[in-house]
């Protein structure tokens, strides 16, 4: 048995694109809740007998871990530390070792979740189906944060993405962003529900809202520009973040900082969009690989954008193609909010 089989034992994952000896990578992903995904094609979900599927592929997933891997699409480097419990766990654990994604298992006593992704052909519709998943007791909250510093002091940036697994407090991300914070690093959240809301008393290097996460905040619709400038306004004034980004689906996004708002107009897409469902965590990975090379925070942003349109352009939660965000990064315009 494996470390990562055993629980309250980190264990690195192996594979072909593990860091060169020497090295680190300077991005640390955080998973509390990963999946693996099962994908499946149907020609047309019934409501009466059986519905025959095709499997089209079976990946370790969750916000962090899909990051950590759209990384990886943009050339960067990044390690993925997770939560990983019994038997699906350990199919986790081996899913990201074969596709060569390095990662820290925390083993847990729960059973982690499976995630069901069907593509109706004839329509040309995804359904993402999830469960909860399991629940965390406090050992493995603080086992899990006592983790993440210690390995949080080696990586210039983390990224914290996903749900909270039951068991753990509406505040925990709280204090993953001081101990991050403690750690010397910079932390990029995305998040939604409770935990959003909770996390707002720490301050963060960057917040990532979508729209329907945007309106929970504020309790009203965010569906402009405007309505997402009052969004980051207020996350800014706050002292929440020191950059706020809103996104409103196939209008684009606007990144706020201390200088300023800037509108990033999304361009159409060059084909049938099919599933939003990794559209999010495409954005920050394309976001934290350009901020870990140097750029600013709006050119890093405007490539999130058109990785967020090209995300679109694949069924369920498979990756996008990097070569398509990039021919679609020159057509974000990017204009500053009047105002």
């Amino acid at each position: 048995m494996s470390a990562a089989e055993v629980p309250g034992q980190p264990a690195a994952g192996s594979g072909g694109r593990g860091s060169p000896p020497g090295t680190t990578p300077p991005i640390l992903t955080l998973t509390l809740n990963p999946t693996v995904d099962i994908c499946c094609d149907v020609d047309h979900l019934v409501d009466i007998g059986k519905t025959r599927a095709r499997v089209r592929y079976v990946a370790a997933g969750g916000g962090g871990i899909n990051v950590a891997r759209g990384v990886a699409r943009f050339g960067g480097r990044a390690t993925a530390f997770h939560t990983a419990g019994q038997e699906i766990g350990q199919r986790l654990n081996r899913l990201l070792d074969e596709e060569g994604v390095d990662h820290l298992a925390l083993g847990i006593a729960g059973e982690t979740r499976e995630a069901f992704v069907l593509f109706e052909t004839g329509s040309r519709r995804s359904y993402h189906i999830v469960p909860h998943g399991p629940r965390l007791d406090d050992d493995e909250g603080r086992r899990c944060l006592d983790l993440l510093e210690r390995a949080a002091g080696a990586h210039r940036y983390v990224v914290a993405s996903g749900s909270l697994p039951g068991g753990l407090p509406d505040d925990f991300y709280t204090t993953v962003a001081r101990r991050v914070r403690e750690a010397g690093s910079r932390l990029l959240l995305d998040t939604s529900g409770p935990a959003l809301r909770e996390a707002l008393h720490e301050a963060v290097f960057l917040r990532r809202c979508n729209r329907s996460e945007a309106a929970y905040l504020v309790g009203r619709d965010v569906r402009s520009f405007d309505d997402a400038r009052a969004v980051n306004e207020q996350l800014l004034a706050a002292g929440a973040t020191e950059i706020a980004i809103t996104t409103l689906g196939e209008l684009g996004a606007l990144c706020s900082t201390g200088q300023g708002h800037m509108e990033l107009h999304a361009p159409p897409p060059p084909g049938e969009p099919l599933s939003d469902a990794g559209a999010g965590d495409g954005m920050i990975a394309a976001i934290v690989t350009r901020l870990a090379e140097g750029d600013d925070p709006v050119d890093a942003c405007a490539l999130g954008v058109a990785t967020a349109v090209a995300s679109m352009l694949t069924p369920g939660t498979e990756p996008f193609d990097r070569e398509v965000a990039e021919s679609l990064r020159p057509a974000v315009r990017i204009t500053r909010l009047g105002g």
